[in-house]
C-alpha cells in the first residue's frame, strides 16, 4: 500500500503567532553561521560573502501543513531570486534524516536545504527565532553580498509569507546585480 505524501502531514492545529523576540537589526551585519546540509556539505554565511546576495527561509517544522507548501512554492520563483543574484537557505531546527525524508516526499527544490539541530536551534537563537517551544519561527531574511541584513521578517507561524512581499523587499533593498 503506496501512503500518499499529504497523508504524512501533522497538522499542529493554531499556534501563538509569534513566540520569540529578534536579536538582529537592519543595517547590521548578519551573524555567521555554518550548517549541515542535506547534501552532506556544511554551508557557511561567509562563503557567499561577495558572491551572492542570501535570502534565508525559517520554517518552524518538516511534515508540516504550511511549511510543505512553502518551500515548494520558491520553486516556482527561482527566476525572481537569480534576477537579484540571490541563493535561498532554507532552514529548520529538524535534524538531516528528518528534512531528507521530508524534501524528497515535496520533489527537488533548488536550493540548499540546512539543519539547525545541533547544537538544537542555536543559529536560530542567533537571529532571535528560535520559539520557546523549540520550534523556529516562520521567518525570512535578506543579507546582501556584504553580509548586512537589509530585510528581516517574522510572520505569523499560521501562514504562508507573501512572496510578493519578499521580492518587494529585494528589490527595495535594491541588491540585485
Amino acid at each position: 500500500m503506496i501512503i500518499e505524501y499529504k497523508e504524512n502531514i501533522y497538522n499542529p492545529g493554531q499556534l501563538k503567532p509569534i513566540d520569540s523576540t529578534l536579536k538582529v537589526k537592519v543595517g547590521e551585519p548578519a551573524p555567521e553561521f555554518t550548517l549541515p546540509s542535506l547534501s552532506g556539505e556544511a554551508i557557511s554565511l561567509s562563503q557567499f560573502a561577495g558572491k551572492k546576495n542570501v535570502v534565508i527561509s525559517y520554517v518552524p517544522a518538516a511534515w508540516t501543513p504550511i511549511c510543505s507548501d512553502q518551500w515548494p512554492g520558491y520553486n516556482l520563483a527561482k527566476g525572481l531570486f537569480e534576477a537579484h543574484d540571490a541563493i535561498l537557505l532554507g532552514i529548520t531546527v529538524d535534524n538531516i534524516p528528518t528534512l531528507y525524508s521530508w524534501t524528497r516526499q515535496m520533489g527537488n527544490l533548488w536550493f540548499p536545504v540546512l539543519s539547525d539541530f545541533w547544537p538544537h536551534g542555536a543559529v536560530a537563537d542567533k537571529f532571535g527565532v528560535l520559539r520557546s517551544d523549540g520550534i523556529a519561527e516562520r521567518a525570512l531574511f535578506i543579507i546582501d553580498k556584504a553580509g548586512i541584513l537589509h530585510y528581516a521578517k517574522v510572520g505569523d507561524i499560521n501562514r504562508r509569507p507573501d512572496l510578493e512581499e519578499l521580492i518587494n523587499a529585494l528589490e527595495k533593498a535594491n541588491i540585485g546585480k
